[in-house]
């Protein structure tokens, strides 16, 4: 967990709601949350799957498709400006840049059929120019903070040549590259056993806490909130039920929600079980 702090959030949110037309009706995803992400700091949005936790993270960088998504009220906002309202243009240098993305699957996220190395120094141009051969040092050195043994050679290879677990921290690697203020890791481990979840989670701490980043993280699992998270929010049903410090939540929940989910998490029902005896 981190220790530096901010009293600027650098990333905050008020009042948001995302819906989604279906055939049916409205879906209303996310029914007015607010809530604010400081420098140094690693919130966790925890819920089960529709709570509307991973739309909040999609919602930062308009990767929700509108149609069928709307966002009929609310704000975020980085760096004085509202990412809901301004142009493509200017949200372009924003995302992979000062703001990165992890997602749950590598596989669907990285280009089958171009080398990592070349798929990690596509941000750089993009977002600062100059040919791929002058980004080849930054590259490399996102590789090795990534925890990527022999980064020469992974460099070289293709997606479908990696574990999964090799694939997840490329995927680190191409969010850190940019040197963002914020990262959000969006379910960065569920793919993965229990050891290599570990490891990334490990990764994810270190960088965060050596590069002073604001970390948003996007998980249904409670044991992963209790590895890395300061403050938490539990979602249901597109609402917040609960917020506070990872161990108030985690030692003494509020509302029945969020005493389920810790139920259902059997490392941490042992734990409290055995503090209890």
């Amino acid at each position: 967990m981190s220790e530096q702090t901010s009293n600027e959030p650098v990333l905050a949110v008020d009042d948001l709601r995302v819906d989604f037309a279906a055939t049916s009706g409205t879906v209303h995803a996310v029914r007015g949350v607010s809530w604010e992400l400081r420098s140094g700091r690693t919130l966790a949005i925890v819920g089960e799957s529709g709570s509307g936790k991973s739309t909040i993270a999609a919602s930062i960088l308009r990767l929700n498709p509108t149609p069928p998504a709307s966002y009929p009220s609310g704000s975020i906002r980085y760096d004085g400006r509202d990412l809901l309202t301004i142009g493509e243009a200017e949200l372009q240098d924003i995302r992979g840049n000062a703001i990165s993305m992890i997602f749950q699957d590598p596989m669907s996220s990285l280009n089958p059929t171009t080398r990592v190395g070349v798929q990690i120094g596509e941000v750089l141009r993009r977002h600062r120019g100059g040919r791929r051969r002058q980004h080849r040092d930054a590259v490399l050195a996102a590789l090795r903070s990534a925890g990527i043994d022999d980064p020469e050679r992974r460099a070289t290879q293709y997606p479908h040549q990696l574990s999964g677990g090799l694939r997840q921290r490329v995927m680190i690697a191409m969010a850190l590259v940019g040197d963002p203020q914020v990262l959000i890791a969006d379910e960065p481990t569920t793919a993965l056993d229990v050891t290599v979840q570990a490891q990334i989670l490990d990764v994810l701490v270190e960088l965060q806490q050596s590069r002073g980043m604001a970390l948003l993280l996007i998980t249904h699992d409670l044991g992963v909130v209790a590895e890395v998270a300061d403050d938490v929010l539990v979602m249901r049903a597109g609402e917040i039920v609960e917020r506070g410090p990872v161990e108030a939540i985690l030692t003494d929940p509020q509302h029945s929600y969020t005493r389920q989910l810790l139920a259902a998490t059997p490392r941490l029902r042992d734990d409290r079980e055995e503090r209890a005896s």
